[in-house]
């Protein structure tokens, strides 16, 4: 018998779960719309509305939050609800599109990646298949000044700050690996690879309560997209504009790790025979886990034993 359920949602894909301070848990729809979810009672309120298509999310200390939209670009909701503003809609004078993921330093610096500089969220498959590694790590300093990291990515996705700050953790889903970019001392400006060789395509990345990183890993590695990915550049540009129906898909599993900053893995877990599948996010809170997708209209909820 399994712990997991389901907690239906006034709209779909949330790509991205956060939980916040009063004990619900945040999610960011395809519509644009934030709601917020009671875990045990089911209720959901609408926080906010970017009139886009949210991505991740980042909880602040003072309540507000850090939102992306994949249409306007990375985003501020002062005090977790109302208005979002836009903080960053350009980057080296082109138009910021497919903000994927965020975290904030204790300075207010915000480190926030996008997957993609060659196509869109619904062409998403295209990206992964065409893998020419157009993902960015981007930089926002409290004064405004914007900066990018890195450019070379594979899909970059989910983002986390280790807990002293030298050095960031971004999922690169189109490898199958934690890259680490480090922010202080001897190697500031270098980048090394804490994970890789992962057996799924990593998504969003979270801190939990425990401590440790969690990562939804939104399918097993596919066999046949791994050949393409050897193929020459011509050849995988070709293949990116398959029909979906012809082309990898992914496997429907639900299936989330976690490790430590050493990058030993502590929990590996895949439920059977839930409801669900696809999942993009998790969030850890006292032994719960909480799950986003973007193929359904609901988040999902399992209890760890």
């Amino acid at each position: 018998m399994t712990s997991f359920r389901r907690i239906a949602l006034p709209g779909n894909g949330p790509e991205d779960v956060v939980c916040l301070p009063d004990g619900r848990v945040a999610a960011g729809l395809d519509d644009g719309r934030l709601v917020a979810v009671t875990p045990a009672t089911g209720a959901v309120e609408v926080l906010a509305d970017t009139a886009g298509h949210l991505l991740g999310l980042e909880v602040l200390p003072d309540g507000s939050l850090l939102l992306c939209d994949h249409d306007f670009g990375l985003m501020h909701l002062e005090g977790g609800r109302g208005r979002p503003s836009v903080l960053v809609d350009t980057v080296d004078d082109r138009p910021l599109h497919f903000a994927s993921n965020v975290v904030s330093a204790a300075d207010g610096t915000a480190y926030f990646t996008a997957s993609s500089q060659r196509f869109r969220i619904d062409q998403w498959r295209s990206d992964i298949i065409e893998h020419s590694g157009s993902g960015r790590l981007i930089r926002r300093t409290p004064d405004g000044e914007v900066v990018v990291l890195l450019d070379d990515l594979q899909f970059a996705n989910g983002v986390v700050l280790a807990p002293d700050e030298s050095y960031l953790l971004v999922a690169e889903t189109g490898a199958s690996r934690i890259t680490r970019y480090h922010l202080t001392g001897e190697q500031a400006g270098e980048v090394d690879v804490l994970l890789d060789d992962l057996p799924g395509y990593p998504d969003n990345l979270s801190i939990g309560s425990d401590g440790l990183v969690w990562c939804a890993l939104a399918s097993p590695r596919n066999p046949l997209l791994e050949k393409i990915f050897r193929l020459p550049p011509r050849a995988r540009r070709v293949l990116a504009r398959v029909p979906e129906g012809l082309g990898p898909s992914p496997e429907d599993v639900v299936w989330v790790i976690a490790f430590d900053f050493d990058g030993t893995v502590v929990h590996d877990v895949k439920p059977a025979d839930v409801d669900y599948t696809f999942v993009t996010s998790v969030a850890e809170r006292d032994g719960v886990l909480y799950f986003g997708t973007i193929v359904d209209n609901a988040i999902g909820v399992y209890a760890l034993n």
